[in-house]
């Protein structure tokens, strides 16, 4: 299958797309049951590969998914961050719709680097795909995640929350809480700075 060939950076990171050298720390980084705590389950290597390879599909098909972040300098691994379009096998309440998400393993949090790489995202989203929203979406227990999502501009829709289509409805991670930036108001934020 042929590979995207974006390639984003901040000061910081690099923002690229997926290699076969990142299966080994992705896996490892699902595995962990402290990162996984706000998802349903932790992931066998077997579905982290199979993530991947989502990502890479979507990639291919879309120009964009989510995609591995590493440290410029040491070329570390960290993670992943980026944008997606949601398929479930039913659809969200809010769709169609691009997403941003991350997933970094626990020694990249609270260094600034999610919301450092979100905000390149962001930046690709509406700029160069000329998106008109993105949408940011976890459980109500979520905070690091929740904050990330204020400190790159975003806003909860207080009359977004939603079940996730994946769970069933009295799961404990179910009732989600949605986030939503304008391009609009995304541009009015880069004139304050």
């Amino acid at each position: 299958m042929p590979e995207a060939s974006f390639l984003l950076e901040t000061d910081r990171l690099l923002l690229r797309p997926w290699k076969d050298e990142d299966l080994d720390p992705f896996a490892r980084l699902c595995a962990d049951p402290e990162v996984m705590r706000f998802f349903p389950e932790v992931l066998t290597r077997e579905k982290s590969d199979l993530l991947v390879a989502r990502c890479r599909e979507k990639t291919v098909k879309d120009g964009f998914s989510m995609a591995p972040i590493e440290i410029k300098e040491t070329g570390e691994f960290l993670g992943f961050v980026g944008l997606n379009v949601p398929s479930y096998a039913a659809p969200l309440p809010f769709e169609p719709c691009v997403e941003i998400g991350w997933r970094l393993k626990r020694t990249a949090w609270g260094k600034g680097y999610a919301g450092e790489a979100a905000r390149e995202w962001l930046r690709f989203g509406f700029e160069t795909i000329g998106l008109e929203e993105i949408v940011a979406f976890t459980i109500p227990d979520n905070l690091p995640s929740q904050r990330v999502m204020e400190k790159i501009g975003m806003t909860r829709d207080r009359d977004g929350d939603f079940l996730h289509p994946s769970l069933p409805a009295d799961h404990p991670i179910a009732k989600h809480v949605l986030y939503r930036l304008k391009k609009t108001d995304w541009m009015s934020g880069l004139k304050q700075i």
